[in-house]
């Protein structure tokens, strides 16, 4: 029996190593590569014909502010046409309608579709838009992005440099990392995939991924690889690696910014996550074997596999944190087994791996860099989300490996920005009950403190760092998420939504063209 346990636990170990140490490969790679970057383009002389598509779907507190940076975007009116799709069944129609009429009488080229089913859901709409759009090249906004008015103007320039060049990718910024601890570990994650993952990917000619917003594509390249499909819970992955295997490009552009809200509520960010990872993992399903197949070097199918299938992680973090205590009452009930656990002492540096990939991500993403060094304190609380996510994306994981199919729940978001806002004033969207897997996350906490405690009375202070981080983890996202829900079900005034909604009651008899 105990010779299974460390059997078990080793294998897990050596498979969480794994991806630990590619931490270190990314970093090696971003120290050869820091200087490598993009020829910058020169200025456009000919404008050509962009079509900005914004999917929506229920989003009345952020739809207004989304269509109104959108319109302020600087490039000739002629040569842009902006597509509202709307697959909302709340008032968000109104006002998307209300608005897109205030901007035609303006000058403003913006149309108003609205379909009565989601097939395909947010890659179903972006097809049937593709199909109406008159631009040459497609840039892409989640209702939660503040593009600024010279997006265009300073991406477009790059596809004049390359003709397979397909899509071009913006860094996102945060728009209330402040806001909470919530909001700073969001901010952390994504700065992690954004700061050293995308980067690296572009510059070493490794497999890029469109983040689903704030890019640019290519229409004919998007044709060419078979146009979105709504078969995953992840179309701009699928997309992306199906443009890539058709021998175009992408590009990643870091400092090329586009600020978005995260989400402020953490039922709403664990949907978010459950997507992304069911999503990634259903795409692996999907086109590893047609990447394995493919003509590629070496080099980029192994990284592809590594990318596709990176959130296999979630499955054994759990599993990891369930063995951490046995493990340690068997090192301390059979003395016989200290060379095993001194190998194991081994893979810490999977650990140290994944610091090195935090501290470049974060050198990327300072906007001071004499000060960048002061985030790097922040790396337990990277791990600690990171670890608390692992429940909750585990299930994903398992559904995706199963074949088990899903709704695509998108993520509302509130306007949320300032530190004094009340999210709870804005609880439309919310989810009003506890999830299952929340249970669970709240006894692992328990049993990992417990543990804790107990390995800190035998002296076994190896193991004490982790089970902490652990414990905290689950802990907190199980107790944010009862907290949260205790309040919602609160009566609560709902704060006024957007003024053009006051207005939209009056306006209903009007209509705007719409598909």
């Amino acid at each position: 029996m105990q010779e299974l346990l460390l059997v078990v636990y080793g294998s897990v170990l050596f498979a969480l190593s794994l991806y630990g140490f590619h931490g270190a490969y990314l970093a090696y790679l971003y120290y050869r590569l820091r200087h490598r970057t993009e020829p910058e383009p020169p200025p456009l002389k000919e404008y050509p014909t962009v079509t900005v598509q914004l999917p929506i779907y229920n989003e009345i507190y952020v739809v207004e502010r989304l269509i109104r940076n959108v319109c302020q975007l600087r490039y000739p009116r002629e040569k842009l046409e902006i597509q509202v799709l709307d697959d909302s069944t709340d008032d968000t129609r109104l006002i998307a309608r209300r608005l897109v009429r205030e901007y035609q009488q303006r000058g403003v080229n913006i149309v108003y579709y609205h379909r009565a089913h989601r097939d395909g859901f947010k890659a179903g709409a972006l097809k049937e838009g593709l199909a109406k759009a008159r631009g040459e090249f497609i840039a892409i906004f989640d209702a939660d992005f503040v593009p600024h008015p010279d997006f265009l103007l300073r991406t477009l320039p790059y596809f004049q440099l390359d003709e397979r060049l397909a899509m071009v990718q913006t860094r996102w910024t945060h728009l209330n990392a402040d806001y909470s601890l919530l909001t700073r570990i969001q901010s952390l994650i994504l700065d992690y995939h954004f700061g050293i993952e995308q980067l690296v990917r572009s510059r070493a000619g490794f497999f890029l991924t469109f983040n689903g917003t704030a890019g640019v594509w290519r229409k004919k390249a998007i044709i060419d690889a078979g146009n979105w499909d709504g078969s995953t819970l992840a179309e701009d992955l699928d997309l992306s690696y199906r443009v890539q295997m058709r021998r175009w490009r992408c590009l990643f552009l870091p400092h090329i910014t586009t600020p978005a809200e995260l989400p402020v509520d953490v039922q709403s960010f664990k949907a978010q996550q459950f997507r992304w990872a069911k999503g990634s993992i259903e795409v692996a399903r999907k086109l590893i074997p047609q990447v394995l197949r493919a003509s590629l070097p070496w080099k980029v199918k192994w990284q592809a596999m590594m990318h596709l299938s990176a959130n296999v992680v979630y499955v054994l973090l759990p599993l990891i944190a369930v063995l951490c205590f046995p493990i340690v009452m068997l090192k301390k009930a059979f003395p016989v087994y200290d060379p095993v656990f001194t190998f194991f002492a081994v893979f810490i540096f999977a650990a140290l791996s994944t610091f090195a990939a935090f501290a470049c991500s974060q050198y990327t993403v300072a906007e001071d860099k004499e000060e960048w060094q002061q985030r790097l304190w922040l790396f337990p609380l990277y791990l600690a989300g990171t670890m608390g996510l692992s429940v909750n994306n585990a299930k994903a994981v398992i559904e995706a490996l199963l074949n088990r199919r899903s709704a695509f729940v998108r993520t509302p978001k509130y306007g949320i920005e300032r530190t004094y806002d009340d999210w709870r004033r804005r609880w439309r969207y919310i989810p009003r009950t506890v999830h299952w897997t929340t249970w669970i996350e709240a006894a692992l906490a328990l049993y990992l403190l417990a543990g804790a405690g107990i390995s800190a009375f035998w002296w076994e202070f190896a193991a004490v760092p982790f089970q902490l981080l652990f414990a905290f983890g689950y802990g907190y996202f199980a107790w944010l998420s009862f907290r949260h829900v205790r309040q919602l079900r609160q009566p609560k005034h709902e704060s006024v939504v957007p003024l053009v909604f006051a207005h939209s009651k009056t306006q209903q008899t009007t209509s705007v063209p719409t598909t």
